[in-house]
């Protein structure tokens, strides 16, 4: 049975089988990082484990939460796509022309149904928690923005009705990130070894949980976001998921889709033209007086 699967790989030797990796990556880092904010949210509070509301602590539960989601995501589908997990990524590789244009609908379908299914598993284990803290809180679905908050985005109180603010602030983030996984992927560069890469990386979404992650949530990504958001539509959050619209905000949808997009090209563009370049010069063309490197014996 085995040789045969091998002889005839149909769907999984080329795109089918990318977009089986990008999904099943997708779909940890959603349960992880989803799965993290349901239990600093909700589960603690609502099991007797934690007496106080939600504080500091329950930040840096939910930006390791996400840090090791995506550090596992990146683990699973990896060996087989890079692991791009975020349409932003694979937007910005495609513009650095490090990935066919042709595959970037076929990715980003993959990973918004990945983050949809582990949205949806995600509220099927903390279904009881939530309905629990939407009683406690008295604001049941459709006007819990905070349980909301478990599966998507929303910009803070303070933006007001701005749309800039929080647009700015996905693109910054994204840029960050973008840029970053250039550099630690990046051979030329001082990219990390043995497989480190995926860790670096899940520890860059939680620096940026740390100091972006209250303006608007620091999706960064926007499969991340809008698949969970599909989701809490469907499952009764409904002018709050879509349009996106509450007290002080409204329509913010799209902003968690266009920014980390824009983003994500300005973070590779960026590298590429401050270190990138650099890099391929002197790889290109040693410096004077340094002495080039051996080939090894054999």
């Amino acid at each position: 049975m085995a040789e045969n699967d091998q002889s005839r790989p149909g769907y999984r030797k080329d795109i089918g089988g990318e977009m089986l990796a990008e999904f099943l990556g997708t779909f940890v880092l959603i349960l992880f990082g989803c799965g993290s904010v349901a239990l600093a949210l909700a589960g603690l509070p609502g099991s007797g484990r934690q007496d106080t509301s939600f504080g500091p602590a329950n930040w840096l539960i939910v930006a390791f939460g996400w840090g090791f989601a995506v550090v596992f995501g990146v683990y699973v589908a990896g060996g087989v796509t890079g692991a791009h997990i975020n349409p932003a990524v694979t937007l910005a590789q495609a513009a650095r022309g490090k990935f066919p244009a042709w595959k970037i609908l076929p990715y980003w379908f993959a990973q918004l149904v990945g983050a949809f299914v582990g949205a949806a598993l995600v509220y099927a284990v903390y279904s009881w928690a939530i309905d629990a803290y939407n009683v406690k809180a008295g604001t049941p679905r459709p006007d819990s923005l905070n349980s909301f908050a478990i599966f998507a985005t929303f910009p803070a109180q303070y933006f007001g009705s701005s749309w800039w603010g929080p647009l700015l602030d996905q693109i910054v983030g994204t840029g960050l990130l973008v840029l970053l996984i250039c550099a630690l992927t990046d051979n030329r560069n001082l990219a990390p070894a043995a497989n480190v890469g995926p860790f670096m990386i899940g520890m860059v979404v939680t620096v940026i949980g740390m100091t972006f992650g209250v303006n608007a949530g620091y999706a960064i990504n926007p499969a991340r976001d809008f698949g969970p958001r599909l989701w809490t539509y469907i499952a009764g959050w409904d002018h709050i998921a879509l349009p996106g619209t509450y007290q002080w905000f409204a329509n913010f949808f799209w902003i968690p889709i266009v920014g980390p997009l824009v983003g994500g090209v300005l973070g590779a563009w960026i590298y590429d033209l401050l270190i990138g370049r650099v890099l391929a010069s002197r790889t290109a063309a040693p410096e004077v007086g340094r002495v080039p490197e051996q080939n090894p014996p054999g």
